[in-house]
């Protein structure tokens, strides 16, 4: 899981974003602090993100990866830079250390 030491020094450095593309009732039972909101439903209506930034490292996450798959080609096609879909989920996440609220 190196890739999620990368993540978390990017992060830090104002490098990269996390979007959680869960819906509103996930993101409310638990979600990773550094992470914004981005349901997937919100994406399929392609309606753009309000705070995320396109010319940055975007990394996404969900659940369980599964949506993040579907999420990313819309991404891309709202002209994100780079995005990259983790395959693992939020609990996952939150088990490597990364902050929950």
């Amino acid at each position: 899981m190196e890739h999620l030491e990368t993540l978390k020094k990017e992060l830090a450095e104002g490098k990269a974003q996390l979007l959680d593309v869960r819906e509103y009732n996930e993101w409310q039972q638990g979600h990773l602090k550094q992470a914004q909101l981005v349901p997937l439903s919100q994406l399929e209506g392609f309606q753009e993100p309000d705070d995320a930034e396109m010319d940055v490292k975007t990394y996404i996450h969900c659940r369980s990866g599964q949506r993040v798959q579907m999420a990313k080609p819309i991404l891309e096609e709202m002209g994100f830079d780079e995005v990259i879909a983790l395959s693992e989920g939020f609990t996952d996440l939150a088990a490597a250390g990364f902050e929950v609220e």
